[in-house]
């Protein structure tokens, strides 16, 4: 399970796998609710940047198309991930309740 984890850590994005530690927090007390919450708050800034390149687009007003198709990819990827994880986190959650005590 741990090796499963570390290889989750591995393909996140950098901006993703990276937790805001508040002033004297220190990084085994970022808890996970911190660290999904953090990855929220970046997946929607992502979508904010991809939607404002569509604007750009549609109005004429983007230097470089190029940059904007990668905001683009990056807001799509990150979503795809998040709605991934959402997924894995409610079958955990189903699973679970299942389970016989």
């Amino acid at each position: 399970m741990a090796d499963l984890l570390n290889k989750v850590g591995e393909i996140l994005p950098k901006e993703l796998g990276t937790t805001q530690l508040k002033v004297g927090e220190t990084k085994s007390e970022a808890s996970f609710a911190d660290l999904l919450k953090n990855s929220l708050e970046e997946t929607n800034l992502l979508q904010e940047e991809g939607e404002k390149a569509v604007t750009d687009i549609a109005t004429g007003a983007v230097k470089d198309l190029h940059q904007a198709a990668i905001a683009l990819g990056k807001a799509e990827s990150s979503l795809k991930l998040m709605l991934e994880i959402r997924n894995k986190a409610l079958t955990a959650y189903r699973e679970i309740t299942r389970m016989q005590m």
